[in-house]
């Protein structure tokens, strides 16, 4: 018996010793080299689909990923543009409130929609916070890479605020909209406490575990848009 099991293992080492997935590596590589030397930053991003450097690659990046995640990218100039696309979405679905984190481009977008606003960054009714059809936030970032929103207490409220109302609007800027993972991860090192949380906002919410038909909002919003103001 001990000599089969031996034999069984070995077979078992020869055949892991070449891995038969391309993107599976052993031995001396270099990214070994680097997280053996503690940059695993630069690690991780040999791993990473690339992102070109310019602000164009960033953005064209994350509107490829929006389409495919059916999120609503919309790239615009100013908050004024925003606010136009905000209110036509408001009227729309017949918002009657809105729920906030606030910030400076949400306070300006909330001010302008002109309906009652839960602000979820003080005190709030949890039943009036479940009564809006719409929630904005801000983020920490736009994460090209993979057409994600990262957000945090500080720059998006509480949990509730990105999970319950049907529709979660971002507003970002121009200098928010950052190339890939690694990246996020040093903004938020760059913060110095780490968070109560932190989410990566990718797509909105969805499953597919009956008979394997995707069903948006199944968790969470049903409808993500992203507003991007350039200036």
């Amino acid at each position: 018996m001990n000599g089969s099991r031996t034999q069984i293992l070995a077979k078992v080492r020869a055949a892991l010793a070449v891995p038969n997935d391309p993107h599976v590596r052993h031995g001396d590589t270099a990214e070994a080299h680097m997280i053996r030397s503690g940059d695993r930053v630069a690690a991780m991003r040999q791993w990473l689909p690339l992102v070109g450097p310019s602000h164009e690659d960033r953005k064209a990046v994350f509107a490829e990923c929006s389409a495919k995640l059916k999120t609503r990218f919309e790239v615009v100039d100013s908050p004024a543009a925003a606010h136009a696309i905000i209110a036509a979405i408001a009227k729309e679905e017949g918002w009657q409130s809105v729920a906030a984190h606030a910030t400076g481009l949400v306070d300006a977008a909330c001010a302008a929609l002109g309906l009652p606003v839960v602000l979820a960054s003080a005190g709030y009714d949890k039943d009036a916070l479940a009564a809006c059809a719409g929630g904005i936030t801000g983020c920490l970032a736009l994460v090209a890479q993979t057409g994600s929103v990262f957000v945090t207490p500080n720059s998006a409220g509480g949990r509730a605020l990105s999970v319950i109302p049907p529709h979660h609007i971002v507003l970002a800027t121009r200098a928010q909209l950052i190339s890939d993972l690694p990246a996020a991860w040093e903004m938020l090192q760059a913060a110095g406490e780490l968070p109560s949380f932190a989410s990566l906002i990718t797509g909105p919410s969805r499953t597919g575990d009956i008979e394997r038909i995707l069903v948006l909002g199944a968790h969470g919003p049903k409808k993500l848009t992203v507003i991007l103001v350039e200036d």
